[in-house]
């Protein structure tokens, strides 16, 4: 594949749908916003909420990181899967506006799209955004991506942040 140039329902399906219920090792996400988002699991739509907790169960690390908190149908879905609570682990700073899922290291998404039903979910043509972005396998794209995912997480940018009382992470 290399590099690839997606947009709309074609983000839902190449990233959520076929990619990360998929993961062995870790799926990392990066988002500015997060809602209630649902996915096709075998005949039926569930919460993507669901296809992570499931991963959870698998010994999938799970990194979500997003810059306000979700609203409240995501948190309710949310208490419903306890491996979540226990198993995916969370990060709110709210400068993050990038938009990144990295799986396991040699697949990469980054392009507009928030995790919300209208950005990559699978929402019909008429009700969804118009998004675009790229997955790649190019291994030093991948690694770029996962570089910049990974010093947000680490609090490399805290210190000279300017927004430390909107975030309760890395104080």
């Amino acid at each position: 594949m290399n590099i690839e140039f997606i947009t709309n329902k074609d983000i839902y399906e190449k990233v959520i749908q076929e990619r990360i219920p998929l993961a062995q090792k870790f799926v990392w996400i990066g988002t500015s916003d997060i809602k209630d988002l649902y996915v096709k699991k075998k005949a039926k739509m569930v919460p993507f909420l669901e296809v992570l907790s499931d991963l959870i169960k698998k010994g999938v690390e799970i990194r979500l990181i997003h810059a306000k908190e979700p609203g409240e149908i995501f948190r309710e879905e949310f208490d419903k899967y306890p491996a979540l609570i226990k198993g995916m682990e969370r990060l709110l700073c709210p400068r993050v506006h990038f938009k990144i899922v990295i799986i396991d290291g040699t697949f990469a998404y980054t392009g507009s799209a928030n995790l919300t039903g209208a950005g990559m979910g699978s929402k019909s043509e008429n009700t969804r955004n118009f998004e675009n972005g790229f997955i790649t396998d190019n291994e030093s794209l991948v690694g770029q991506i996962l570089n910049q995912f990974d010093s947000v997480w680490m609090g490399k940018h805290c210190k000279k942040c300017g927004r430390k009382e909107f975030c309760t992470e890395h104080l």
